[in-house]
Order: structure tokens, then sequence, then C-alpha cells
């Protein structure tokens, strides 16, 4: 078993976009969901990113930890 512990920005990379700090954050910024929203559902994943984040979190891979913290950044929270 790996020890790994996937960054965000290793996501990033491993999903084709820029790891950048200031691409991260616009990224983030820009494609915000709607509470509730599954992460890997979202419109603007292509065919092979959405097949990752879905295979990443079914196994429960050590790319887990990664998306995890992606999906809280992106999901808007409820402002009740």
């Amino acid at each position: 078993m790996s020890v790994n512990n996937r960054t965000l920005e290793e996501l990033f990379e491993q999903l084709g976009l820029s790891s950048q700090k200031i691409h991260m954050e616009r990224f983030i910024e820009r494609h915000q969901l709607k509470p509730g929203s599954v992460l890997a559902e979202a419109i603007y994943w292509a065919a092979d990113q959405k097949a990752f984040l879905i295979e990443a979190k079914e196994a429960n891979s050590e790319w887990s930890e990664a998306v995890d913290p992606l999906a809280n950044l992106l999901i808007k929270k409820s402002s009740i």
C-alpha cells in the first residue's frame, strides 16, 4: 500500500489542469457547484477526468485524499 499523500496541486496536474496557485484559485472560483452536488457529475469535466474522479473515490485510492478537499472547495455550502 502506498503512503503517498497526494496534494491538490498533484490532482490538478493529474486532471490535466494547471497547478499554479493562481490558476487553481480561478478554477475553483469559476466552477462552483450547488450544495448536494457530486463532484464527478459536474458538466465541465471531460470523460477521462470524470472517469478518474469516479475511480479515485470508488477505489478509495491515494487520490481520494486530494479529491475530497477539491469537492469541498467546489461544492458551495448552504447559506442557511
